[in-house]
């Protein structure tokens, strides 16, 4: 068991406590700061991811039901205005995630070549869900900026359902990106 924590610890991409202060001793600052932009590209990554994953989900199961209420055309403004305010920040995410997460992969594990199996599948993951977000982006949300703003509810109706299957794939992608991120330190 002891040789299996020890392997553990090497593979980290982080110094251990030990190899820290000898750093810190030689390189002073240096090694601060490269820690501190670490934990800042870390805690950036995780709080864009959050805030796409979460919006997807607060979209999905919360007002998708509460719209159902309304009538076509109000239900269709709605999501109108939210699509209007959610886009500009899952752009913003996705820009924050590839920035960061690359930053990662080259300060903290030294280049794709020594990143553990569990970053691929998440990088993997991640420019599935920003395909389909384009993709979702480009297309389907279009047309139904096109079907709300000429007040066509049917294609409206038509266009926001290719929206929401998009966004429950990438909901689910994500939830499971999550799921294996978060535990795949520890498998």
């Amino acid at each position: 068991m002891a040789l299996r924590l020890t392997s553990l610890k090497s593979r980290s991409a982080f110094p251990t406590a030990d190899k820290q202060r000898d750093v810190f001793k030689r390189d002073g600052l240096k090694y601060c700061t490269i820690l501190s932009m670490n934990a800042l590209a870390i805690a950036l990554h995780a709080i864009a991811a959050t805030v796409w994953i979460g919006g997807m989900f607060f979209a999905y199961v919360v007002l998708r039901p509460t719209a159902a209420t309304l009538e076509p055309p109000e239900r269709l403004q709605l999501w109108a205005g939210a699509f209007k305010r959610f886009f500009p920040w899952v752009w913003m995410t996705i820009v924050i995630l590839l920035v960061t997460g690359f930053y990662l992969v080259l300060a903290a594990f030294g280049g794709f070549g020594s990143v553990p199996g569990y970053v691929h599948t998440m990088l993997l993951m991640g420019l599935i869900m920003i395909g389909l977000f384009i993709y979702l982006y480009y297309v389907p949300y279009r047309a139904f900026k096109t079907a709300v703003a000429a007040a066509d509810w049917p294609a409206g109706g038509v266009a926001m359902n290719r929206i929401r299957l998009l966004v429950l794939i990438n909901l689910c992608i994500g939830l499971a990106l999550t799921a294996i991120v978060t535990s795949g330190r520890y498998s």
